[in-house]
């Protein structure tokens, strides 16, 4: 089992910045790749960005390249995501999220940390 422990979240006007870390516990040692999904009011849970717990790649959905930035420290077993140029619609619940294996589903979930940003 991996334990995942989301903070950082918070409420910040538009244009603001906010930094998300993700901690995890457990067996880290069978993560593949972990995830920043949100969902906001009303709307579909979406990945946001990932990033191989290994080699370090990344990748990001087009609304949010150039202002979010997903990085590990895989000594402290934490994942952070570096939120700028926020906008309203980036509005959301964020979780973490990690899986196993290229071809599994994301299996660990945090519990979620609220991001406000007002217009």
């Amino acid at each position: 089992q991996v334990h995942l422990v989301e903070s950082g979240g918070g409420f910040v006007q538009a244009g603001g910045s906010l930094r998300l870390s993700c901690a995890a516990s457990g067996r880290t040692y069978s993560i593949y790749e972990m995830g920043w999904f949100r969902q906001a009011p009303g709307k579909e849970r979406e990945l946001v960005t990932a990033i191989s717990w290994i080699g370090g790649s990344t990748r990001y959905i087009d609304s949010v390249k150039g202002r979010f930035t997903i990085s590990r420290d895989n000594a402290k077993n934490t994942v952070y995501l570096q939120m700028n140029s926020l906008k309203p619609e980036d509005t959301a619940v964020y979780y973490c999220a990690a899986r196993r294996d290229y071809a599994s589903q994301y299996d660990y979930w945090g519990q979620g940390t609220q991001v406000t940003v007002s217009s």
